[in-house]
C-alpha cells in the first residue's frame, strides 16, 4: 500500500465505510425480529412485494428485507448472518465484487440479495461452477426461501426443456454457467414461444466468478451440429508427422533476425514452441511433406487444406500432452481445464485439432461439427440487467472486470483475524530436488499428524509426486481430472488427523475442508456401507418437506450418524490445531498468481490455524517459459548444492514478473476474442431481437409484402445494364427466370412487356406478385397462412444464420494476415464482417419470398419445404417434419459432379 493508501485507505476501506452504516441498521432490527412469530415473519414476503407495486425499490426495502433473511435463516438454517457477511450482501446487490476470502460463508451471504432482488418478479439466478454445488446451494439454502414463501429451481444437464422451464420460473434459479448459457443459445434456435425456458435476464450472483468470468472467458459456448464427415486426411497428416525431427525452441532466442536465419538452416523438421503454443514446419520439413504427398508446392493455394491438417498434426504432436491437456476416456478425447483440473465434458477443441489429437492417440476421428450458436461468457453475462459475483480471490484481476464488466472488485474483511502463516518461497535448481524436498517436507508434517494439501499443475506432476511419497510409505489420496467423481469427498476430508491430499490445481474448489473431517460426508459413507439407496443418501441431508417414509427414515439415520461422528471430528480437530491446522504445500506457481492466493486460502478459514509453503523450481514451465535465462543466470550465481533450498529476493521478484507478464498476455488474448466477438454480438442481438418478435406471433403480412417489393426493386434495378456503347439495356431473360423461379408466376406473364421501362416492370411485377400471394393464402386460409410465413422465416433466417456464423468464423481465421499490410485485423474484421451480414439479410430476404411463393397447398402435399435436409413445418399441424433426400448426398471433399475433376467443395459445392 502507498503512502496515500495509509493516510486515506484502501479503495475497499472507503467503500466498506460507506455501507457501514446500512449493514448497522439491519442489526439494529435483530432484537424486533427475534419477536415476530414464524407467520409473521413469513408474511414479510408479501408486504415487501405490496410495497414494491406501490412504487417503492429495492434500496427501500433492503434494510427490512436483509433483517428478515437473517432471522429467518437463524430459525431455519441455525445460522445468523455476521455483520461482514451482511456487507457482502450488499455489495453484492449493488451489483459488484465481493471479495470474501475462503471459509467465510458466501453461500449464506448470496441469500440476502438474491431474496431481496427475487421480490421483484423478475427471477434471480445464482451460478455455480459445477451441477453439484448448484443442487447442494439450491437443497441447503432452498429450506429458508422456502419458508419465506421464495420458489426455488435448479437447473441441471440432464433435465427435460418442461422442468427447466419451471425451474427458471421460479423466484431463485441456481445452476452452472455452462446450463444457463446453452439454454440461452437454444432457446434462440426454437420454432414456438412456449419451448423457450428463459425469462429476461434480470439478476444474477455468479460464484467463484473470477473462475467463471476470467478462466473460462476464452471458451466461448458453441452448440454444434453434425458437419462434413472428416476425411483420413487427420490419419495421414498424423502418419507424414510422426516421421519428422524436431525441437523445442529455446526461449533465449529472442533475436528474431536471428532465429529466422537460423530457422531456414535447421537441421530438423519443425519447431516447437511451448510458449506460443505454437510448431512450425522449417523448409526441410516442407520439402518432406511436398514429397511425402506428391505436391508441387505445399504453400500452393489448392494445398492449403493439406497444410491445414499437417499444422494441426504438429500441435497435436508437439504441443498437447496426454494427462496435461486432455485425457482419454474409451473413445473419448476429453479436455482438461488448465486452470481447475476439471474435465471439460462436451467441449471439443476447435478447426480441426480435436480430431488431429484423436488421431496422435489412435482412437476413432469423429466427424467434424457445424457451429449451430455460439457466444462467450462474457457477452452472455452482460445481458443481465445487473450482475454481482464472489470469490475468495479477484483483486489481482480488478482492472479485467472494470473494463471487460464495469464492476468494480470490494475486499470484505474477514470475521475473525486470518491466523495462517505464509512461508517464503524455497526454490531448487531442478524438479527432482524440489520433489525430495516437498516429500522430506510432507514426511516431517505426517509424523506428527499436520494434514496436508499439495497442489499440482497438472495430472502428470499429481502422479509423479504421489510416487515419490509411495516410495516414502506414507498413504495419500490423490484428487485429479482421473478421480473428479471423488472431488468433494476427497476434499472434505483432507483436514482431518494425519491426512496427506494431493489435488491438481483447484480441484474440490467450493467444498470446505474441515479441521478434523467433515461429519456430514462421514455420516453418509456410513449409510453408504449400511446399503442405503444413493438417492436416499442424497436426500438424507436435504432441506425440503416431505412425509415420505423412506426419506424421514435416512433423515434420522444421517442425523444419528452426524452427531456420532460431530463428536469425534470435534475432538480429533484440537489435535488438528495442536500439530499447526492444514498445511498448504504449493509444488509449482501458476501463470496466475490469483490461482496461488486461492491454493493458499484453502487453510486458515474463519480463523483456524494454518501454513502454506509453495517449492519451486528451474525447471518449472511458467519459470522456463517466462523468466527464462535471467532466472538461470542469478540460480548459477549462487554457490549452493542441488539439494538446499534459495531463497532470494531477486529470484522471488523474477517469478512474480514472469506471473504479472502471462497475467497481462492471457489478459490481452481474452480482450482479443471479446473484440471480435463483440462484432458477432451485435449481428447476434439484432437477428435473436428480430427472431423474437417472429415468436411473439407478430403480423408478418405486411413486412412480407416490403420484402417482396424491395426484392423486384433490386433485381430490376440490377439487371438494367450497359451494353458495349454504354447504352442501357433490360436483361429481359434473367428477369423471365427470375419471375418464374421466385414467384412461380406462369410462363406467360412477361407478354406484352418484352419493351417494358424498368419503372413499369415493377409495377407489373408488385401487382402480379401480389396476385399470386392473394391466391397462395387463399389456399391455405388467412390464419394458417400466417403460421406458414412464421416458421418460413425462422428457418431461413436459421439456417443463413448458422452459415454466417461458419463464414465470420473462417474470415476471422485468415483475418490476423491483414497486420502484415499495416491494417487493423479487428477493423477489417468489423467492415467486412458489416458487409457478410448484409449480404445474409438479403439472402434471407430473398429466401424467404421464394419459398412462401412457391409452398403447396397442403391438399396436395403434406409438408412445406422450408431447407434442405432441414425440418419443415406441415402447414395442417405446425408439426415439424424431416425432409427425406431421395439421392444420396455429395461429399464436401468427394470429386464434383460436373466433372471438372475439383472437390465439390471447392466447385459447385462452393456456395452449396
Amino acid at each position: 500500500m502507498g503512502i496515500f493508501g495509509k493516510i486515506f485507505g484502501s479503495y475497499s476501506d472507503r467503500e466498506i465505510k460507506k455501507i457501514k452504516p446500512i449493514a448497522d441498521k439491519v442489526l439494529a432490527l435483530d432484537e424486533s425480529m427475534q419477536k415476530l412469530s414464524d407467520e409473521e415473519l413469513k408474511h414479510k414476503t408479501v408486504e415487501f412485494r405490496e410495497r414494491l407495486a406501490n412504487g417503492e425499490t429495492l434500496d427501500d426495502v433492503l434494510v427490512e428485507a436483509f433483517a428478515t433473511v437473517r432471522e429467518a435463516s437463524s430459525r431455519v438454517l441455525g445460522m445468523k448472518h455476521f455483520p461482514v457477511q451482511i456487507m457482502g450482501g450488499i455489495i453484492l446487490h449493488q451489483g459488484r465484487i465481493a471479495e470474501m476470502k475462503t471459509g467465510e460463508g458466501k453461500t449464506l451471504v448470496a441469500t440476502l440479495p438474491t431474496y431481496l432482488n427475487a421480490l421483484a418478479g423478475k427471477g434471480a439466478h445464482v451460478v455455480t461452477v459445477n451441477d453439484y454445488l448448484a443442487l447442494r446451494d439450491k437443497q441447503w439454502m432452498g429450506k429458508l426461501y422456502s419458508f419465506l414463501g421464495m420458489s426455488v429451481g435448479c437447473i441441471l444437464h440432464d433435465m427435460t426443456p418442461e422442468e427447466r422451464k419451471i425451474a427458471y420460473n421460479s423466484d431463485i434459479t441456481y445452476g452452472t454457467n455452462n446450463e444457463f448459457g446453452f439454454d440461452y443459445l437454444r432457446d434462440n434456435m426454437v420454432v414456438y414461444k412456449e419451448n423457450m425456458v428463459q425469462r429476461d435476464l434480470f439478476y444474477c450472483i455468479v460464484d467463484e466468478v473470477d473462475s467463471i468470468l476470467i478462466d473460462e472467458a476464452r471458451t466461448p459456448l458453441i452448440i454444434s451440429g453434425q458437419g462434413d464427415e472428416s476425411t483420413d486426411l487427420y490419419v495421414h497428416a498424423k502418419n507424414f508427422v510422426n516421421t519428422l525431427s524436431y525441437r523445442i525452441k529455446d526461449q533465449s532466442e529472442e533475436n528474431m533476425d536471428r532465429f529466422n536465419r537460423e530457422f531456414r538452416e535447421e537441421t530438423v523438421d519443425f519447431v516447437v514452441d511451448e510458449k506460443a503454443k505454437t510448431a512450425t514446419l522449417t523448409d526441410m520439413g516442407s520439402e518432406k511433406a511436398e514429397k511425402y504427398f506428391n505436391v508441387e508446392n505445399l504453400m500452393d493455394m489448392e494445398n492449403q487444406e493439406l497444410l491445414h491438417h499437417i499444422h494441426q498434426a504438429l500441435k497435436a504432436r508437439g504441443t498437447m500432452h496426454l494427462d496435461i491437456d486432455y485425457v482419454i476416456e474409451g473413445d473419448d478425447i476429453v479436455i482438461v481445464d488448465e486452470f481447475t483440473g476439471r474435465l471439460m465434458y462436451g467441449r471439443r477443441y476447435s478447426d480441426g485439432l480435436h480430431q488431429a489429437i484423436e488421431a496422435k492417440e489412435g482412437i476413432p476421428v469423429k466427424a467434424e461439427s457445424k457451429t449451430l450458436a455460439t457466444i462467450t461468457f462474457q457477452n452472455y453475462f452482460r445481458m443481465y440487467t445487473k450482475l454481482s459475483g464472489m470469490t475468495g480471490t479477484a483483486m489481482t484481476e480488478e482492472s479485467e472486470f472494470r473494463e471487460i464488466y464495469k464492476m468494480d472488485v470490494v475486499e470484505i474483511p474477514t470475521n475473525k483475524p486470518i491466523a495462517r502463516k505464509d512461508g517464503d518461497d524455497s526454490i531448487y535448481r531442478n524438479e527432482q530436488a524440489k520433489f525430495r524436498a516437498v516429500t522430506k517436507d510432507i514426511v516431517e508434517r505426517h509424523a506428527k499428524g499436520q494434514p496436508v494439501l499439495v497442489g499440482t499443475i497438472s495430472i502428470e506432476k499429481s502422479e509423479l509426486l504421489s510416487q515419490f511419497l509411495k516410495k516414502n510409505g506414507i498413504k495419500h489420496n490423490v484428487l485429479n481430472a482421473k478421480r473428479h467423481a471423488q472431488e468433494s469427498e476427497i476434499v472434505a476430508q483432507a483436514g482431518r488427523l494425519g491426512a496427506v491430499t494431493i489435488a491438481t490445481n483447484m480441484a474440490g474448489r467450493g467444498t470446505d475442508i474441515v479441521l478434523g473431517g467433515n461429519p456430514d460426508h462421514m455420516a453418509k459413507q456410513q449409510l453408504e456401507r449400511e446399503g442405503m439407496e444413493p438417492n436416499l443418501i442424497e436426500m438424507s441431508d436435504s432441506y425440503f418437506d416431505t412425509q415420505d417414509e423412506e426419506v424421514l427414515d435416512a433423515r434420522r439415520r444421517f442425523q444419528e450418524a452426524r452427531a456420532k461422528y460431530k463428536q469425534e471430528t470435534d475432538e480429533e480437530a484440537k489435535k488438528v490445531i495442536e500439530a499447526g491446522g492444514l498445511h498448504i504445500i504449493g509444488t509449482e506457481r501458476h501463470e496466475s498468481r490469483r490461482i496461488d492466493n486461492q491454493l493458499r486460502g484453502r487453510a486458515g478459514r474463519q480463523g483456524d490455524e494454518g501454513s502454506t509453503k509453495f517449492y519451486i523450481s528451474a525447471d518449472d514451465e511458467v519459470i522456463r517459459l517466462f523468466a527464462g535465462d535471467r532466472f538461470k543466470n542469478v540460480m548459477e550465481k549462487i554457490d549452493a548444492p542441488e539439494d538446499e533450498a534459495i531463497e532470494h529476493k531477486i529470484l522471488t521478484s523474477l517469478i512474480e514478473s514472469a506471473q504479472r507478464k502471462v497475467e497481462g498476455n492471457n489478459f490481452s488474448i481474452r480482450k482479443h476474442v471479446l473484440q471480435y466477438d463483440d462484432v458477432m454480438n451485435k449481428q447476434r442481438e439484432v437477428i435473436y431481437g428480430e427472431r423474437r418478435k417472429v415468436l411473439e406471433g407478430e403480423d408478418f403480412k405486411d413486412s412480407i409484402a416490403t420484402m417482396t417489393e424491395e426484392l423486384i426493386d433490386s433485381t430490376i434495378d440490377f439487371n438494367v445494364k450497359l451494353d458495349d456503347n454504354h447504352k442501357q439495356y433490360i436483361d429481359y431473360e434473367a428477369l423471365y427466370l427470375f419471375g418464374r423461379n421466385t414467384f412461380d408466376f406462369d410462363e406467360n406473364f412477361m407478354n406484352g412487356h418484352e419493351n417494358a421501362t424498368a419503372a413499369e416492370l415493377k409495377e407489373m411485377f408488385k401487382a402480379k406478385a401480389k396476385e399470386y400471394y392473394a391466391v397462395k393464402e387463399e389456399e391455405f386460409g388467412e390464419e394458417r397462412f400466417r403460421e406458414v410465413e412464421r416458421v418460413v422465416l425462422l428457418k431461413v433466417v436459421d439456417q443463413k444464420w448458422m452459415d454466417h456464423i461458419d463464414a465470420m468464423d473462417q474470415l476471422r481465421q485468415g483475418i490476423g494476415l491483414r497486420a502484415v499490410g499495416q491494417i487493423d485485423p479487428v477493423r477489417a474484421y468489423q467492415n467486412e464482417g458489416f458487409d457478410m451480414f448484409e449480404e445474409m439479410n438479403e439472402a434471407i430476404r430473398e429466401d424467404t419470398v421464394r419459398l412462401l411463393f412457391h409452398v403447396v397447398n397442403p391438399e396436395k402435399v403434406q409438408r412445406v419445404q422450408v431447407a434442405k435436409e432441414s425440418k419443415t413445418p406441415n402447414p395442417d399441424t405446425g408439426v415439424q417434419e424431416p425432409i427425406r433426400r431421395q439421392e444420396k448426398k455429395v461429399g464436401r471433399n468427394d470429386p464434383c459432379p460436373c466433372g471438372s475433376g475439383k472437390k465439390y467443395k471447392n466447385c459447385h459445392g462452393k456456395n452449396a
